[in-house]
């Protein structure tokens, strides 16, 4: 059985004049990414690898959601290629993770999140939010085969309009 947590990066500035890739994010979207954090504290806490874009609004959640659940840094991994828009590439990468790795979460970028969440899952519909996590569980042991998964997903009301 395979878990995957992907996480859409918390509401990022685009009031400073740099680069898409090192956009930050706004107070706003600091705030939210702490509360996602603690109140969905028992998801993060059980997943032992995570992997991000290396864009500042990305990075800046993982270690963020990191930092608020009191988890090191060292299962966190920066990986170039998911620094991207496009599906495909995201689906490449989770189709190549090591098998041995049963839960995983990935911080990214829509709307190749939203996107892979579609696909890899028989549920899930939506458009994924800043800061908000889909949770899609397979039955398969490796990653090349994973489809059909079952989503749950979260953003709770309480936190859209912090």
């Amino acid at each position: 059985m395979k878990t995957l947590v992907l996480l859409r990066h918390a509401k990022s500035s685009w009031e400073y004049t740099v680069s898409d890739r090192n956009r930050p994010l706004k107070e706003k979207g600091i705030r939210r990414i702490q509360a996602m954090a603690n109140v969905s504290r028992e998801l993060f806490e059980s997943i032992p690898h995570f992997y991000s874009s290396p864009a500042n609004r990305a990075l800046h959640t993982a270690t963020i959601l990191l930092h608020e659940l009191d988890i090191p840094l060292e299962p966190l991994q920066i990986k170039e290629s998911l620094y991207t828009f496009d599906a495909q590439v995201i689906l490449d990468f989770i189709h190549s993770l090591p098998d041995d790795q049963n839960e995983v979460c990935l911080v990214g970028h829509n709307p190749a999140l939203s996107m892979v969440a579609a696909k890899l899952s028989n549920n899930f519909t939506q458009h994924l939010p800043t800061a908000a996590w889909v949770k899609i569980i397979f039955v398969q042991q490796k990653w090349s085969a994973i489809i059909n998964g079952t989503a749950s997903w979260g953003l709770p009301r309480q936190l859209l309009f912090k």
